[in-house]
């Protein structure tokens, strides 16, 4: 494959034709700029993408995010809307880390205000919120505790106080998917979560402090909450172990199912079933209940945020609100306009996060005026941002980005970046750094990512999602 085989749409849409491979169901499509489509040869991403376009039942196109980067089966940064009467659901297409997401809260102040404290809440919010590989709380959970959040999400956790009735008002699904079913999810599973709820996790997951640099549009800053200077604290994680061995469990019996399905697939990473199937729904019951145990993850981590919050700063107005809470690894049934017929889909989101436009019936009803909240997070000690959905954006079945995209492998990272000369130039910088493990800052370094400002300037002018704001770490507490 080379940059011949694309048409270029436009400047920020470049697509490979269905004829370019003779088992190609549609065209794939990806949002990059051409310097962009030039970088992505460099791993196996755009053939990952066109592998996406031969499954069961896929329609319009495969997509792929400016973030795109190789995966699992799927790229990170892949959208497939797969036809729910006749066509697949993918595990690898929805990724490991299930309903791995973004939480944000705002607070009242401003960056003077808080500069004082800093130090001492990103000291406190390390203590509350254990981070690292199989780090977990002092207390585990029963095995009946567990399905209750699995089948509750965020919503059982807000019902046992910890957090707010808004909480759920400004989450995606209200922080609960209502088709999951508790007999599906295995006991190796649900005992790795039993200790879980309420921790970061490794690799990319971070809490940040962070300041609201800059408002590119007043009107919806405004309806978000968000001024210029404004402190906002911003938590990036996922399911846990709970949710990789959810993806893991089924992927095993996934594989050998294709033969009796006769499937057949460029790669057996891309294991797949009928979505109708009996394994095929059984997987997407379990998926719901991983993607509600990632929201009640990030609700109890909020919650110990707003305790550490609430004893360094103790006043009554040092409340932090929700903003919004959003997913970027899930699949989701949803209704589109193919072809002139609605059609009922599952939408598979891997490293894309869902951005509905003004007036879409599943947003709260403030958010109705101007679409829902999209939040994007950069690498570490780089800018982060907050747009909005937009009405341009079906045609990607309302997603975006999810965040920069890697540029290095973990292990290049590890090899190539000196953890402690980056601690001092964060520092140079102003912003504070706390993590246990050094190796865990190399394999997040921004030289191991892409230009986040650059690929938001794609979503915003391929009309994908708005930009609203941008934020810039203050105090970054890594997963380790």
């Amino acid at each position: 494959m080379t940059k011949k085989d694309f048409i270029e749409i436009n400047n920020w849409l470049w697509e490979i034709p269905k004829n370019f491979r003779k088992d190609m169901r549609v065209p794939a499509r990806a949002y990059v700029s051409e310097k962009m489509l030039e970088e992505s040869f460099k791993d196996k991403s755009l053939e990952q993408l066109v592998n996406i376009a031969t499954l069961p039942g896929i329609q319009k196109y495969s997509l792929a995010m400016p973030d795109m980067h190789e995966g699992y089966a799927s790229p990170i940064g892949g959208v497939a809307a797969i036809r729910i009467s006749d066509g697949v659901i993918s595990p690898g297409v929805c990724g490991y880390d299930i309903n791995c997401g973004m939480k944000l809260l705002k607070s009242n102040y401003l960056e003077k205000e808080i500069k004082p404290y800093l130090e001492n809440l990103a000291t406190e919010i390390q203590k509350e919120v254990p981070s690292g590989l199989g780090k977990g709380r002092q207390i585990k959970l029963s095995i009946e505790q567990i399905n209750k959040i699995l089948e509750g999400g965020a919503k059982r956790l807000v019902e046992q106080d910890y957090g707010e009735k808004e909480d759920l008002e400004n989450c995606e699904a209200g922080g609960r998917l209502d088709w999951a079913d508790t007999s599906v999810v295995s006991d190796h599973a649900k005992n790795r979560g039993r200790d879980q709820v309420g921790t970061l996790g490794s690799g990319n997951h971070f809490l940040e402090i962070q300041k609201v640099k800059e408002i590119f549009d007043k009107k919806i800053a405004e309806i978000f909450g968000l001024f210029k200077n404004q402190i906002v604290v911003m938590i990036h994680t996922g399911s846990r172990g709970l949710g990789h061995q959810v993806c893991t469990d089924y992927l095993k019996t996934m594989i050998p199912s294709m033969q009796r399905y006769e499937i057949k697939v460029p790669d057996r990473e891309f294991a797949c079933v009928p979505f109708n199937s009996p394994e095929g729904q059984r997987y997407f019951a379990a998926m719901a209940c991983a993607a509600n145990y990632a929201w009640a993850n990030r609700q109890m981590i909020a919650h110990f945020v707003r305790k550490a919050w609430k004893g360094i700063l103790g006043e009554e107005d040092s409340s932090l609100v929700a903003l919004y809470d959003v997913a970027h690894n899930i699949i989701k049934k949803e209704k589109y306009n193919i072809d002139g017929k609605e059609t009922g889909v599952a939408v598979h989101r891997k490293g894309a996060t869902r951005a509905f436009p003004p007036n879409h019936p599943e947003l709260p009803k403030k958010y109705q005026a101007v679409g829902q909240p999209v939040l994007i997070p950069g690498s570490m000690g780089t800018a982060s941002y907050v747009l909005a959905g937009a009405k341009e954006g079906e045609k990607a079945f309302y997603s975006t980005c999810h965040g920069a995209g890697r540029t290095m492998s973990r292990h290049a990272a590890i090899r190539s970046i000196n953890p402690q000369k980056l601690i001092r130039g964060l520092e140079k910088k102003g912003i504070l750094i706390k993590c246990r493990s050094l190796r865990g800052l190399a394999e997040e370094a921004p030289q191991a990512y892409k230009d986040v400002d650059e690929v938001v300037e794609v979503v915003h002018r391929a009309g994908l999602s708005k930009k609203v704001a941008k934020l810039v770490p203050l105090a970054v507490i890594k997963g380790e």
